[in-house]
């Protein structure tokens, strides 16, 4: 048989495999519904008789707390892949799930710790919620501008209508409700960090990479018009600014990781923070980068603030004398020690983990590093 025919042969039957088990998980999601009638369940939180919810079992305990304005920190919303959603489950919870072991130390399983967006209300259950996360609140607002910042990102900015203002720390992030529209039947959620001048309560802005095929950013490209109501609930996180320390700062970032740190470098000119501070920020070309005039800015209105764009893929035609090479090559080149500064990241896990370990070979303690991962 030719090469050619065999090829095709292979294709074909992984193709028909393919659709055999994405038509037994679609067959097993319909069963569960349809077989497992499970009512309408209990949900008793913090032993407190006045929070205590009455569910219709089937969804995830994610989604149930969601359903009643009650909103647990999810930046990945709901996918299992972010693990900041966990609640202690007294009771009620079953086994735990494979989806759940990665993202749990030992401890956390022997203490009843579960990933809320995994864990499905089967039944009655008994939970554990921090009261700070009551103070959580869902926001109507309306989008006032989209601003094209890049060929892939965009900067949205919100007008708060209900509540009007909204109380956030620098470095924090709100969950964004996606609609239904062609990618969903129904609202999902994602997180993104505030980009806004802590100076201006009433609005958020936020600065949004396109995810190719991302249900949320896919909306937010061809479908958010200015003038369109949304819904935004939190402030989340604790990623921040150490404002007790007097040390240098080392900002690095990439992309949309850029978003904390618009609203934390304005925090610091409002405070006349005199501190040093270096910004590293990475992208492929030229065209990958932005906001270079808001930066010029901030370095003349701060103390000694200096912004230090890399390019890892320098176009023909960029005409790039600045500094090239992946940012954590950068980094290395400008700092031999870093045992004492501080160093504060923003961006994908893989970008961060490996800035992480640059630093530390450099002597930075482990307790001087802050980083928020975009799951």
């Amino acid at each position: 048989m030719p090469m050619i025919e065999v090829l095709a042969s292979f294709a074909l039957a992984v193709g028909v495999l393919c659709a055999i088990c994405g038509g037994l998980a679609a067959l097993l999601i319909l069963a569960d519904g349809y077989f497992n009638d499970y009512g309408v369940c209990e949900i008793r939180i913090n032993d407190d008789a006045e929070k205590c919810l009455k569910i219709e079992g089937g969804m995830s305990l994610l989604s149930a707390l969601g359903s009643r304005k009650i909103f647990i920190p999810s930046a990945c919303g709901g996918r299992g892949s972010c693990g900041l959603c966990k609640l202690r489950v007294t009771e009620g919870a079953g086994p735990l799930l494979p989806t759940e072991t990665p993202h749990l130390t030992p401890g956390e399983q022997k203490n009843a710790t579960r990933l809320s967006c995994q864990l499905k209300v089967r039944g009655d259950m008994a939970i554990e919620i921090p009261e700070s996360l009551f103070k959580i609140k869902e926001y109507q607002a309306r989008c006032e501008k989209v601003e094209k910042l890049t060929h892939d990102i965009r900067r949205l900015r919100f007008k708060l209508l209900d509540p009007e203002t909204i109380s956030f720390t620098p470095g924090q992030y709100i969950q964004l409700e996606c609609p239904p529209y062609r990618l969903t039947s129904e609202p999902v959620y994602r997180a993104y960090s505030i980009a806004t001048d802590p100076g201006r309560n009433h609005i958020v802005e936020l600065v949004v990479r396109l995810v190719p095929d991302g249900i949320c950013t896919t909306w937010i490209f061809e479908e958010l018009r200015e003038g369109d109501q949304v819904k935004l609930n939190g402030p989340y996180g604790d990623f921040r600014l150490d404002t007790e320390s007097r040390n240098e700062m080392i900002f690095i970032a990439g992309g949309s990781g850029m978003a904390p740190f618009l609203s934390i470098l304005k925090q610091m000119e409002q405070a006349g923070d005199e501190r040093k501070c270096r910004y590293f920020f990475g992208a492929l070309t030229k065209r990958d980068l932005f906001c270079l005039e808001e930066m010029r800015e901030l370095e003349g209105a701060l103390a000694d603030f200096k912004f230090i764009p890399a390019l890892s893929q320098p176009a023909d035609d960029d005409q790039w004398e600045g500094e090239t090479g992946l940012i954590t090559e950068v980094v290395a080149r400008h700092y031999r020690e870093c045992s004492s500064q501080q160093a504060y990241l923003c961006g994908s896990p893989g970008m961060i983990d490996a800035c992480i370990k640059v630093l530390q070979e450099r002597k930075m303690p482990e307790t001087a590093i802050f980083y928020d991962k975009f799951a």
